[in-house]
């Protein structure tokens, strides 16, 4: 598997572009590298930027976007609402995928040593990159931010990780660098209706898992407690895996409560939010939307979609694009400016690259057309997968259509369980569309070949028996997983909304025909394998699946006349 990891740096400038689009776009001087997000933020004077790519190259891109700030950022003169001590104020790397956080680790103290040996740069390495247990946290590196930065980096406590310990000119200029390697952590701002920065201090000092100082007496003005070694006693806040502050954002008029998820397994996005939303209204402050700064995971968006509709009674069987807009209009995503999904979701960003052009993405009259052209694809074997998930969808609706029905609230859980796994088994047979069009198409390349050696004709030969294989394994998975939407479609005819009985009944319909032109192109593809032993196998599980589905629908159209 590819190794593939993500650099989050932000930088100390949020105001002027063609500074931000210097910087940034230092990272696209590097093949391989990815430019995902560009999002400055003008209050804060700061802009997180976010690309990613193979490790090295990844390295290699943050150095010289770091290099780039150092250039154009003076921090002797920077002011800004967000805390920082540096030009390149922190960069996180992130694994994403085929890469372990240790080894994303061992990256980042590279990428540090780097910086402060090159570029001159005090670096303190954080988080799973730290070197000793107090500096992984990266409030705890910042602390004192850059005013503090004279004094702090001369003492044995806290002397940088790599990079000079003495406050040069140079220093001065571009003050210091966080470099560390984290989970995804995602940064949201929570918007208030608002302008009291204190209130929403006090809503997030109410949820930080750090809570507040503990006082005596008046809660607001007492003396702060201590412990015996002289420190702050904290009263925690509600939320894990959480830090947060209040401030005003001038810009848009409104206080906010801005925070730092570090862990979303622990503190997911949509917990956060209605905790922070029940800390307002108890100070008498109403949330009004979620500004999520820089990208967010897929998954973070569909846990949000389902806990709301879950919330509602509502079935979860929806599309993704669906559940990304309950998510996306539940927690206001969209209440200072457009929430696009494509722009913001790092899968979407990641898969923008991919050009191959999708049976399933063209039009209905579209399909149909090239379908019938002369070309050999898409025949049957994708025609197939397609019937499969038009009878997935058609058992599906009856399902959404039975959670919503009115005087049947009590049974909306059960059938959104049947709207849930119909999408799932709708998404993987029209996947089955397309893969059942590149399988053929295999085995024409493979016929492609060279074969004027006999180690050539070996290659050759070898290539069409492998192709082959799987031309015969994609309709056989069509075959079962076609077969597993009957379940769907008699539940529907037996117990969904008897208005619908008829759409469930075409489903099946659509799902007899799927698995019965799978098993052709299974048996026909077989005929030209060597490895019999294979053959005779799946041919005997899809006759037994092709037998079993003549039996399923002669069930459930039964079951439909006795409805009628």
């Amino acid at each position: 598997m590819e190794k593939i990891i993500e650099c989050v740096p932000n930088f100390s400038e949020g105001k002027n572009l063609e500074v931000i689009n210097a910087i940034a776009h230092e990272a696209e001087t590097v093949k391989g590298v990815k430019l995902l997000d560009i999002d400055p933020g003008e209050s804060t004077n700061r802009t997180v930027v976010t690309f990613v790519g193979e490790p090295e190259a990844v390295c290699e891109a943050a150095f010289r976007c770091i290099k780039k700030a150092q250039q154009l950022i003076d921090m002797r003169i920077h002011k800004g609402d967000h805390p920082r001590f540096g030009a390149t104020d922190v960069c996180p790397l992130v694994p994403v995928s085929g890469i372990t956080m240790e080894e994303t680790a061992e990256y980042a103290r590279k990428l540090a040593q780097r910086v402060g040996t090159e570029l001159g740069i005090p670096v303190y390495c954080y988080e799973n990159a730290a070197f000793t247990e107090n500096r992984r946290n990266l409030a705890n590196c910042r602390q004192g931010e850059y005013e503090g930065l004279p004094n702090k980096i001369t003492t044995e406590a806290w002397k940088p990780d790599f990079g000079p310990a003495v406050f040069t000119e140079s220093v001065a200029k571009s003050g210091a660098t966080a470099i560390g390697a984290r989970d995804f952590l995602i940064a949201v701002n929570y918007n208030l209706n608002t302008t009291s920065t204190r209130r929403a201090n006090a809503i997030a000092f109410d949820v930080r898992e750090k809570g507040r100082p503990k006082r005596e007496g008046n809660s607001v003005t007492g003396k702060i407690l201590t412990d015996e070694k002289g420190d702050p006693i904290m009263i925690p806040g509600t939320l894990k895996a959480t830090k947060a502050i209040g401030w005003y954002i001038a810009e848009y008029g409104i206080a906010q409560v801005s925070m730092n998820l570090t862990n979303i397994s622990i503190t997911p996005l949509h917990i956060a939010f209605e905790e922070v939303c029940k800390a307002a209204t108890k100070r008498g402050i109403r949330v009004s939307g979620v500004e999520i700064v820089g990208l967010v995971p897929k998954k973070v968006l569909i846990e949000a979609g389902k806990y709301f509709l879950k919330k509602q009674q509502r079935s979860l069987g929806i599309s993704e694009e669906e559940m990304l807009k309950i998510a996306v209009k539940s927690m206001g995503l969209d209440d200072l400016k457009p929430f696009l999904p494509q722009e913001k979701v790092i899968e979407y960003l990641l898969a923008a690259d991919k050009t191959e052009k999708k049976l399933v993405d063209m039009t209905c009259t579209a399909f149909a057309n090239e379908t019938a052209s002369e070309s050999p694809a898409p025949g049957g074997g994708s025609i197939s997968a397609y019937l499969g998930a038009l009878g997935a969808a058609l058992g599906t609706m009856v399902a959404n259509l039975s959670s919503h029905k009115a005087g049947w609230d009590e049974r909306w859980e059960a059938f959104s369980c049947y709207a849930q796994k119909g999408q799932s088994l709708k998404d993987e047979l029209l996947f089955l569309v397309d893969e059942d069009t590149r399988a053929f198409n295999k085995i024409m390349d493979a016929f492609g070949l060279p074969k004027g050696t006999e180690e050539q004709k070996t290659a050759r030969s070898a290539a069409i028996q492998s192709a082959t294989r799987y031309a015969i394994e994609v309709p056989f998975r069509t075959m079962k997983k076609a077969f597993e939407v009957f379940e769907i479609c008699e539940a529907m005819v037996e117990k969904g909304n008897p208005n619908s009985v008829t759409d469930a009944a075409v489903g099946a319909l659509c799902v007899r025909s799927a698995v019965y032109g799978a098993f052709f192109n299974v048996k026909i593809n077989a005929g030209s394998l060597k490895d019999k032993t294979f053959v005779d196998n799946i041919l005997q599980q899809a006759q037994q699946i092709l037998d079993h589905t003549l039996e399923k629908e002669k069930q459930i159209l039964e079951l439909v006349y006795s409805k009628l």
